[in-house]
């Protein structure tokens, strides 16, 4: 019986996520199961409010969060912690400001200048932290969720990652078939792994049962230089691209290599999951 075995939420987009037992799955990405944490709910600017990520910043790794009843602690080595507040700005009254994610360009909350001189000394360069603003929305491409109108916060593009063990376990079959070290899943960032299916069965689901939970893989996804990244030491790496290249290419993605599927809720919006849950699978064929 295939198996719920990790939920991980990353609070802030490219910087360490949180193992938690339990979650909500919504259809804008996992959150805490008292909601006060949502997935990628804060995000990591530059002096033009463009995105920033480990592609470029691989150090990012290394802000890792520990989540407390009314804070969010960010510890980075070298530098004292910092809090961050749970509490949600007023939307009236925050300051904010303009901030671009791929083609988005949206509003935002702007956290304070203390948080920024932190945010740029761990990382070597001016940057602002802000915050997904309540009256924001990003709609994810109906061109891969049809008639469902999901949404999502400071992800990529798609409010949920689902990748199978099994298919790390293959990948790390090939990998130490090479002489190289295998990797651990957080090199690609999932939010919800499950175990007990095949290698890349995950690309064929029409739909994962989880309790109350209907979650709905809709598109590959494509992998940047990302998991090259150690998440322990926020170093480059060997690029598993290069394995990922002789077998994961996808055509309908225009060859791009793919690992995981990017997936959204379609039932049971806002509904408690568990690590440990059996899930329930419907092939797509």
């Amino acid at each position: 019986m295939p198996i719920l075995s990790e939920l991980i939420l990353y609070p802030i987009k490219s910087c360490a996520g949180l193992s938690l037992p339990q979650a909500l799955l919504t259809t804008a990405g996992l959150a805490t199961a008292d909601e006060k944490v949502l997935d990628r709910e804060w995000m990591v600017v530059d002096a033009n409010g463009g995105y920033m990520t480990q592609r470029d910043f691989p150090r990012m790794a290394l802000i890792t969060p520990t989540l407390h009843a009314d804070t969010l602690t960010l510890a980075f080595p070298g530098m004292p912690a910092l809090e961050l507040a749970l509490a949600r700005p007023d939307a009236q009254s925050a300051p904010t400001r303009r901030v671009h994610i791929w083609d988005d360009s949206l509003r935002a909350y702007d956290c304070d200048d203390a948080i920024a001189t932190w945010f740029s000394a761990a990382l070597g360069v001016p940057c602002r932290l802000v915050r997904f603003h309540a009256d924001a929305v990003r709609v994810v491409s109906q061109k891969w969720t049809g008639d469902v109108a999901a949404t999502t916060l400071f992800s990529d593009g798609f409010p949920i990652l689902v990748i199978g063990q099994g298919s790390l376990d293959d990948l790390n079959d090939k990998l130490r078939g090479a002489g190289r070290a295998a990797l651990p899943m957080n090199r690609f960032r999932p939010n919800v792994v499950i175990a007990g299916i095949e290698a890349f069965e995950e690309d064929y689901i029409e739909t994962f049962q989880i309790g109350d939970v209907e979650l709905k893989p809709v598109k590959p996804c494509p992998r940047c230089p990302m998991p090259s990244v150690d998440q322990t030491t926020g170093e480059f790496g060997p690029d598993p691209l290069e394995i990922l290249q002789s077998y994961r290419a996808k055509p309908e993605l225009d060859g791009a290599l793919c690992f995981g599927m990017n997936a959204i809720v379609t039932v049971g919006d806002g509904r408690i999951v568990r690590v440990g849950q059996e899930i329930e699978v419907a092939l797509a064929f």
